[in-house]
């Protein structure tokens, strides 16, 4: 990650309440995948102990590469699938272990479900053993098509059971059933964040959504491919709104904290509007090209952020433009270390 970037992360979350964080044992499951990532080292730089388990099937080292001297950093190569004891207290647990980009859950569907089920019921029961509160990465896929625009967390979803996507997009649903049952019956602290399109430092380059696949197309020289007619919307939060709307609800104890809250950022843009914005942020002279639109993929996507603003005191704060200028150079170092890896 460059130093600007580093800078603007830390300067912005500095305000995130985490009082509850410092001196305490944090573990983040997913911890080496994009936004694990970035709250292993956020959880690091508030005085925490953290335990980051990751199975490395989409995480990856790199992105965990300047805390593994740090004391307080200890990393357990596990997939979550299987029952584990860390062997240590815990206090809080981020559950972030699964896949989220299509052509990445797609390579193996049941084990993507089982990730987000059984994953999810082992990480509750431990949760359960050791007094710890669980936040649960849910996702905006549980809306599916959406019939309503923005979607709110009251929206029940026009979802699609059988699918590509739907081992992802069932798998959340019913995680999220896990933590509604496991604190209505056991008494298990919760919460639970519906993420919507979250980009930045730290995603790979070949992580085959939007943002990175136009960025790297970019940077490349490459045409940027819009699938469809690039009309369908989507609403992208830069990762340092995301993981503060994450640090806010983990440690936030006031009002009705148990039930689902949208974080992402509702600005909305087209897939052409946002291909248009990359190309202009990173001086590239490729063009458009067009595929046709995948099975199951939403034409729409909105959050109605009231309830977190309301609850939590949370608004994304970056612009798509300013954070897409700081995203194009993670990826340039990227694309050039890869090169010169491969060379």
């Amino acid at each position: 990650m460059n130093r600007t970037t580093d800078v603007e992360f830390t300067t912005r979350l500095r305000a995130v309440p985490t009082q509850g964080a410092a001196g305490r044992t944090v573990l983040i499951a997913g911890g080496a995948g994009f936004l694990g990532s970035h709250l292993c080292r956020q959880h690091i730089d508030l005085g925490a102990r953290v335990l980051c388990v990751d199975n490395l099937s989409t995480g990856r080292m790199a992105n965990i590469a300047l805390l593994l001297d740090h004391p307080s950093f200890r990393f357990l190569r596990h997939d979550i699938v299987t029952p584990f004891d860390p062997g240590e207290p815990v206090h809080f647990i981020f559950n972030m272990a699964s896949p989220a980009s299509p052509p990445k859950y797609q390579i193996d569907p049941i084990a993507t479900f089982e990730t987000n089920v059984i994953g999810s019921e082992n990480l509750l029961k431990l949760a359960e053993r050791t007094g710890a509160r669980i936040l649960q990465a849910s996702t905006s896929e549980v809306y599916g098509e959406p019939e309503v625009t923005p979607q709110a967390e009251g929206y029940r979803g026009n979802v699609q059971t059988m699918g590509p996507r739907a081992c992802y997009d069932e798998g959340k649903r019913a995680a999220e059933t896990l933590f509604y049952e496991f604190h209505a019956r056991r008494g298990v602290d919760i919460r639970v964040a519906r993420i919507f399109n979250t980009y930045g430092p730290n995603m790979d380059p070949d992580d085959g959504r939007v943002v990175s696949n136009f960025i790297v197309q970019a940077l490349s020289g490459e045409d940027l491919t819009i699938y469809g007619d690039g009309s369908q919307t989507r609403s992208f939060c830069y990762v340092d709104d995301l993981v503060a709307g994450l640090m806010t609800l983990m440690y936030h104890d006031e009002g009705d904290i148990d039930r689902p809250v949208n974080l992402g950022n509702p600005g909305e843009f087209t897939v052409r509007e946002l291909a248009e914005m990359v190309l202009k942020v990173t001086g590239s002279r490729s063009g458009l090209v067009s595929r046709d639109l995948p099975a199951d993929d939403p034409t729409q996507r909105r959050p109605d952020i009231d309830r977190a603003r309301k609850l939590l005191g949370w608004v994304p704060k970056v612009p798509l433009r300013e954070g897409l200028a700081l995203t194009a150079p993670y990826f340039a170092a990227e694309l050039k270390r890869n090169a010169h890896v491969g060379s």
